[in-house]
């Protein structure tokens, strides 16, 4: 017990210097909830659900000049089973250094499309798009190519700013290039998000997003509208609208979305559509408690790949 206690010491002093050198934030989020679901025609189950929980680690330090150095790590973890939710991936959500200075930033690594952040993210905010009750219809092909990644992001200037990545490929089979672009405008309580994203696979993907949200008093109104291209396949629209309304700690929320046939995957032969019905209980800046009932209904006979839950949860950010 003494040796491990004196190797624990000796680990801290030496790395304290490197500490020393930036400001290091430990951070993170647990979001757990208590279900009952009902999948397609099997039974009604109970179960309790991860909703995108995180530990992560974030640095920067100041070079002078006007110029500073970054780093974003974070791990995704399944707070219903403490297990991890990238497989081999330990900093499975995030992994990236950057330099920023007047001229906006440059980041290299690995973390999610940006295109994602800008537009469907902020519709879904009665959970930050998390868990069961997630968009379960936009086109999400981007996601899996937000590795091998180099960015740029530009100074806001007049309440605009762009972000434009592109994923290297590296010649693995399957592994085409991909590039993710976002245009997003920002004035008083109004943002405008433009966004693009493209695989170059064995068939080309491409989406086109424009999303548009607006606060006003305690009400906050949302939407966004998607065309997803496949080559040698149909193309699909989908399109999302979201509305809150606050009183004091409260939130009160409710999300609909909708998506034609078309595309290589789920929605190849069927349409759907998506509703969420939310509330939520701010405790506090960094705690919530909530609730929500979501419902999917694809457009199938046999009911294949209909879900819906009623939750109750707590999130947590630290």
């Amino acid at each position: 017990m003494k040796n491990v206690t004196l190797a624990a010491a000796l680990a801290t002093i030496m790395v304290a210097p490197a500490f020393a050198q930036s400001s290091v934030t430990l951070w993170g989020r647990i979001n757990t909830t208590v279900e009952s679901q009902k999948v397609a025609n099997q039974d009604r189950k109970v179960a309790v659900e991860n909703n995108s929980s995180r530990l992560g680690l974030r640095g920067t330090e100041d070079l002078g000049g006007g110029l500073k150095a970054a780093f974003n790590l974070e791990h995704g973890l399944n707070s219903d089973t403490g297990a991890a939710s990238g497989g081999t991936q330990f900093w499975s959500r995030q992994a990236n250094v950057e330099l920023s200075g007047s001229f906006g930033t440059v980041r290299l690594g690995s973390w999610f499309p940006d295109s994602y952040f800008s537009t469907v993210d902020r519709v879904s905010n009665h959970n930050h798009d998390t868990g069961t009750s997630s968009d379960a219809l936009f086109s999400s092909f981007a996601f899996s190519h937000r590795t091998n990644k180099l960015g740029y992001f530009s100074p806001t200037v007049g309440g605009f700013g762009f972000i434009a990545t592109v994923h290297a490929g590296e010649g693995a089979a399957g592994d085409g290039r991909a590039f993710d672009l976002s245009g997003n405008y920002e004035a008083g309580g109004l943002h405008i998000g433009a966004t693009y994203s493209q695989v170059d696979t064995a068939a080309k993907r491409k989406n086109y997003t424009i999303e548009a949200d607006y606060g006003f008093g305690p009400f906050l109104v949302a939407g966004y509208y998607q065309r997803e291209d496949i080559a040698g396949a149909k193309s699909r629209d989908i399109a999302r609208v979201s509305a809150m309304y606050t009183s004091g700690a409260s939130e009160f929320h409710v999300n609909v979305g909708g998506t034609k046939s078309g595309g290589d995957g789920m929605f190849k032969s069927t349409g759907g559509k998506q509703w969420t019905l939310g509330y939520n209980y701010n405790l506090s800046k960094r705690t919530k408690v909530y609730g929500f009932y979501t419902v999917t209904d694809l457009n199938n006979a046999n009911k294949a790949g209909d879900f819906n839950s009623l939750a109750a949860g707590v999130r947590h950010n630290f």
